[in-house]
């Protein structure tokens, strides 16, 4: 198959760790790869952010980043590339029709790039599938007025989710909140969870992973990580609360490795967050045990999972979350809040333990337990590795899109496939 990845702000090719680069980067990335080794060509399309690099770039076998003029040639944040989109749809008609290609099939990834894939489906007939990463309207509840998120947003994934073939939710929390929020029919929606690099993400000695990192670290330490984005709604201020209300009956006291933000060195100015967090350390008497290794390159992130006893992520909500199968898959258990995917991917008492979010006392219990009971930790920590080998490869994931895939083309209508030829030169008429 020839595929059109769709990805207006998460490009491969940024950098993970800033505000809007993460998960959806991740995903873009391993998934057109993965699709490529199985034999497909892959093009991904992105709004272009540096006016200095290629448009199109080969990224790997059977994989090119393509970068289009819409808006500014910077980065701009997420929420204020919307107005961008109409441009960003033009833009990947133009480039169509100029290298004459034929897409199978498009695939969104978030709201935005959703309308985009809408509007191909329209406009040339192509098939498509929609990963929308987060609902709009599961942000508004739990973040209210201060969702920055464009007006339009919910009302345009209602649109997109009436438009495409097919919706693709991570989770059995996402396929309840399209079901009862947004109306749509079971039989649109297919759950396929992400993945995770295991040839990446694999089991390192922990003494030997602290000896690489530093920060002093000491074999009897007990150690805590946090793995991700520096934003408010991670709610890394619970675990600095929680880690000052943890106390061990003996050995040293446990300590808290945060490792992400803007910058490569920690940076209040750069990453406000740290700000907060240094504040609520200091007045809760932790400062002292709370350490801030600045943004590290994903093939980094190994050895500050394997330095820890204990992976932790509590944030407010988390529509599916790749950092805990990261720590799973290197053999470290999880605690993480019992919200969205993490429910999913957590197995609770088995790959680690579901805590109540904005609970720092219950989160203080969950850490006693397995920071005092090493052998215990270890054990869901296997488990967890046995889970993700079983369950969330990215070989297994992208063998599910592209049955998925192929079962939207089989039922795709003959005119509808004819239509993409008959009319191609009408359409390139309308939009001259």
């Amino acid at each position: 198959m020839n595929i059109a990845l769709i990805s207006e702000h998460a490009s491969p090719a940024a950098l993970l760790g800033g505000v809007d680069a993460g998960g959806q980067n991740v995903y873009v990335d391993e998934i057109a790869r993965a699709l490529a080794a199985m034999g497909h060509r892959v093009d991904v399309f992105s709004r272009r952010e540096d006016s200095t690099t290629p448009a199109i770039r080969h990224w790997s076998e059977g994989v090119r980043l393509i970068d289009l003029s819409a808006g500014p040639p910077h980065p701009i944040g997420k929420d204020e590339i919307w107005p961008c989109m109409p441009a960003l749809r033009d833009e990947l008609l133009r480039f169509i029709h100029k290298h004459r290609l034929r897409y199978d099939l498009t695939h969104g990834n978030f709201w935005m790039s959703g309308w985009v894939a809408a509007e191909l489906r329209r406009r040339r007939s192509i098939p498509a599938v929609q990963l929308f990463h987060a609902l709009g309207i599961t942000k508004r509840q739990h973040q209210s007025e201060h969702d920055t998120s464009p007006r339009d947003r919910i009302a345009v994934e209602r649109r997109v989710i009436g438009s495409v073939d097919r919706v693709i939710a991570t989770c059995p929390d996402e396929i309840q909140q399209l079901e009862r929020y947004y109306g749509a029919l079971p039989d649109r929606i297919a759950m396929i969870p992400l993945g995770v690099d295991t040839e990446l993400f694999r089991p390192i000695d922990r003494s030997s992973a602290r000896r690489q990192i530093g920060f002093g670290l000491e074999s009897d330490d007990r150690v805590l990580v946090y793995i991700g984005r520096l934003v408010e709604r991670k709610d890394v201020r619970n675990v600095v609360r929680a880690l000052a209300r943890t106390r061990l009956t003996w050995g040293p006291q446990p300590k808290l490795l945060i490792v992400g933000g803007e910058t490569a060195s920690p940076d209040p100015e750069q990453t406000p967050e740290i700000g907060e967090l240094l504040r609520v350390a200091a007045e809760t008497g932790v400062a002292d045990r709370v350490m801030f290794a600045g943004r590290r390159e994903r093939a980094e992130l190994p050895l500050f999972y394997a330095a820890a006893d204990v992976m932790v992520t509590t944030p407010w909500y988390e529509p599916f979350g790749l950092t805990p199968l990261e720590a799973m898959a290197c053999a470290r258990p999880v605690i993480g809040s019992q919200v969205g995917g993490l429910l999913f991917s957590i197995e609770n008492e088995s790959t680690g333990l579901h805590v109540p979010p904005k609970d720092p006392d219950a989160l203080a219990g969950a850490l006693s337990l397995l920071l005092a009971e090493r052998g215990l930790a270890e054990h869901m920590g296997h488990r967890g590795w046995k889970r993700v080998h079983r369950q969330f490869t990215w070989q297994a994931v992208a063998e599910r899109t592209a049955a998925l895939y192929a079962d939207v083309l089989d039922r795709a209508s003959p005119n509808r496939r004819s239509s993409i030829e008959n009319g191609e030169e009408r359409i390139w008429r309308n939009l001259a």
